[in-house]
């Protein structure tokens, strides 16, 4: 932990789409950080800039976005950053390194104590598993169709529902559907997944079946292992079953 007093301030200007060793460099330069035990460390995208080539860039227009800067700071002892720097010297090629003086006026990390917690339980089980398959641009009267389905199902008392955004896929009519690099796709591949008992995966199946006009809806046998962290003693556990 960075102590009470003098100290180090680090700032390392990179671009986003700098790679080193076939990751971005940020990336790179944080796991270095990591692995040196520097107390923390964090990296902020900026939304527009530019820099000694005179050319702006901005986050509101993709082709201007590629070489927008990534800014990572770091706070620690004067020993620790002059062991740290001739590393950070070697891995930023392209790039601003800026290191001030500091003083930590506070740094506190509450330590957590142990609480007495009952043992972990297990629970195994048979249970009906629903998928649905549909499109993101899908929609029910004014909202994302997705949103309603599980809405809908919420309301039915269902254990759970989880919605799995595709990046890439293709249906019955042939059309691929690909997520480009910002995201740019609308009508990507979503699946939602339920997992709960036979009569209420029956009942929610049959509510959701004519909200969905264009997808696919299946219902499969499934065994079940609930893993169910220990509580503290005197606290309560959920029974339900988990979601899909």
């Amino acid at each position: 932990m960075l102590c009470k007093g003098p100290a180090k301030k680090v700032c390392i200007y990179v671009n986003e789409d700098t790679r080193h060793n076939l990751v971005p460099l940020y990336e790179a330069i944080l796991s270095y950080l990591i692995h040196k035990g520097v107390a923390g460390a964090t990296a902020y995208s900026a939304m527009a800039g530019f820099g000694a080539h005179k050319m702006m860039h901005t986050a509101k227009v993709e082709l201007l976005s590629e070489h927008l800067s990534i800014r990572i700071e770091f706070m620690e002892s004067a020993e620790k950053v002059e062991e740290v720097l001739p590393t950070l010297y070697e891995m930023v090629t392209d790039g601003v390194i800026e290191v001030q003086d500091t003083n930590v006026v506070k740094s506190v990390m509450r330590e957590k104590k142990a609480e007495p917690r009952l043992p972990h339980e297990k629970k195994k089980g048979k249970a009906k598993l629903l998928r649905v398959y549909l499109g993101e641009a899908d929609r029910w009267h004014d909202q994302p169709l997705y949103d309603a389905i599980v809405k809908r199902l919420h309301m039915m008392d269902i254990s759970g529902a989880t919605v799995y955004r595709g990046i890439m896929g293709y249906g019955m009519k042939g059309h691929t559907h690909k997520q480009g690099r910002f995201h740019l796709s609308h009508d990507l591949p979503v699946m939602i997944a339920v997992i709960d008992s036979e009569d209420k995966i029956t009942q929610g199946a049959e509510a959701i079946e004519d909200m969905v006009e264009d997808g696919l809806i299946v219902i499969s046998d499934v065994d079940y292992t609930r893993l169910v962290r220990g509580q503290p003693l005197g606290g309560t556990t959920s029974a339900n079953l988990p979601t899909g």
